[in-house]
């Protein structure tokens, strides 16, 4: 994985985006010795965010399942017991 400043990318944005749009390189920007940031192919972000939306379901999945399982707790239970 490359890594470059901040400033060497803005100084060759144009390449820099050429590079990970058409060479599929992922870039990571580094601040004061720091990575900050990364520039990826839009198929990389895609992949990321389909992979997120599979444990955001696979999260409620489970939730659901407790719910089956334990039931639910009233909402004025819940505010009595934070005090609302």
């Amino acid at each position: 994985m490359t890594r470059m400043t901040t400033g060497e990318a803005r100084q060759s944005f144009s390449d820099t985006v050429n590079r990970v749009a058409y060479r599929g390189e992922r870039i990571v920007l580094r601040r004061r010795g720091k990575d900050v940031a990364a520039i990826v192919p839009v198929e990389d972000l895609k992949a990321l965010e389909d992979w997120e939306d599979r444990l955001d379901n696979d999260a409620a999945d489970a939730a659901l399942a407790e719910v089956k399982e334990k039931g639910t707790v009233p909402w004025e239970k819940v505010k009595a017991d934070a005090g609302l």
